[in-house]
């Protein structure tokens, strides 16, 4: 059983019940191309949604925003903002004893995911799909868990004797916005290698990079398990709730940013400082698995990994490149009209001000000088009435 989630995802114990002794090529699961078993909306039939939760995230059949080929590169794509995801496929029950197993996905983060899961989870076949969720048990958890900035990890957890043992060594995974594609490989022979984007990033032997075995210290004999001791390693908070203080934007203006001190806000607008990214902001949708194979054979899985991932991997980062850059010039165009606008505006504001204060000055001016003008015409008058009279005289 395979299953995606953000619930947390194995040296593989054999199956209860008869099964084929490995996998084969002619057993490939859900690559890209028959994703959908033949209907590009067949894969609903094919993959279960887990009922043991109401609010679990849905899932779209999506290529994304940028890709090479729109419909070859369509894969599962999360939909709903901050939830916990639990979808899982059947295949035929087979046994990994004395052969390679190889567990290999693709999963895209385009919208930048700054906190969550992209993992698989590899469960027994009696796992009851309807009911699957975060403490389900499985034998493989394997891929990306994104934790915050600078706190990223590719999850290996397998299951062995009745506990989940973790990677001892710190494994990193990619976090930028394009497809990657991530290699489990377990060989009979107690090794295993991990490989990203068909490159192998480490390998050693299962004892010495898990704890399987015990430490080599004397067993205290008077040591008992507490009754209620939990095997489980990781759990769900069933208190976890929203915090208050709870940011739903991605970036935030920075409050080390200051105004320049020429800024003239008449001239240039309001100030708005440079953004920066919220630690505070969470998990986002959007991430596109794809391309799941189960085998034996490390070679094939190589190809397929070729054939997929590979062929699109070029194509895909330059589009992605090219739609950043077009959204960038988007961005400072519509940040240039706004400033324009904020300009014009007060522009406007400050011309009719200019312009009232040169109308009152006009009145104020007019009325100072009708007086003046006034008792100029009377002086006139009668400097005129006095010339007449002197002129009647003289006559």
């Amino acid at each position: 059983m395979l299953s995606l989630g953000k619930n947390r995802l194995g040296w593989m114990p054999e199956p209860k019940g008869p099964g084929p002794a490995g996998l084969s090529r002619a057993q490939v699961q859900t690559d890209g191309e028959n994703l959908s078993g033949g209907c590009r909306d067949g894969w609903t039939k094919r993959w279960v949604q887990s009922k043991h939760q109401s609010d679990y995230g849905k899932f779209q059949l999506s290529s994304g925003k940028f890709y090479q080929d729109k419909e070859r590169d369509k894969g599962l794509q999360t939909t709903e903002d901050a939830k916990f995801y639990a979808l899982s496929t059947r295949f035929k029950p087979f046994s990994n004893e004395n052969e390679t197993l190889v567990v290999q996905f693709s999963v895209k983060h385009e919208q930048g995911i700054d906190c969550g899961g992209g993992y698989v989870k590899l469960f027994p076949a009696t796992l009851n799909q309807e009911d699957m969720h975060s403490e389900s048990q499985y034998y493989i958890m394997f891929g990306p868990d994104i934790c915050g900035f600078g706190n990223n990890r590719l999850q290996v957890i397998l299951y062995h004797q009745g506990k989940y043992h973790e990677n001892n060594k710190t494994l990193k995974c990619r976090i930028n916005k394009d497809t990657h594609l991530y290699t489990l490989i377990l060989r009979p022979n107690a090794t295993y290698e991990v490989k990203i984007d068909n490159e192998k990033v480490t390998s050693g032997g299962l004892e010495d990079d898990w704890d399987f075995l015990p430490p080599k210290k004397i067993k205290d004999p008077y040591a008992r398990k507490p009754r209620k001791w939990d095997e489980r390693l990781q759990i769900e908070d069933p208190e976890d709730k929203k915090p208050e203080d709870w940011e739903d934007s991605e970036f935030i203006p920075d409050p080390d940013a200051k105004k320049p001190d020429d800024w003239n806000e008449a001239m240039d607008g309001v100030w708005e400082g440079p953004l920066i990214p919220n630690v505070k902001y969470k998990v986002k949708s959007g991430s596109i698995f794809d391309n799941f194979l189960l085998t034996n054979d490390e070679e094939f899985a190589e190809e397929v990994g070729n054939m997929t991932w590979g062929l699109r991997k070029d194509v895909e980062q330059q589009w992605r490149e090219l739609y950043e850059e077009m959204e960038k010039q988007k961005e400072a165009e519509e940040a240039k009209k706004k400033r324009e606008k904020q300009r014009a505006r007060q522009e406007d504001i400050w011309g009719l001000d200019e312009e009232d204060e040169v109308i009152e000055e006009d009145m104020e001016e007019e009325a100072e000088e009708r007086p003046k003008q006034e008792g100029s015409a009377e002086r006139a008058s009668l400097h005129q009435k006095e010339a007449r009279f002197d002129q009647k005289d003289e006559l």
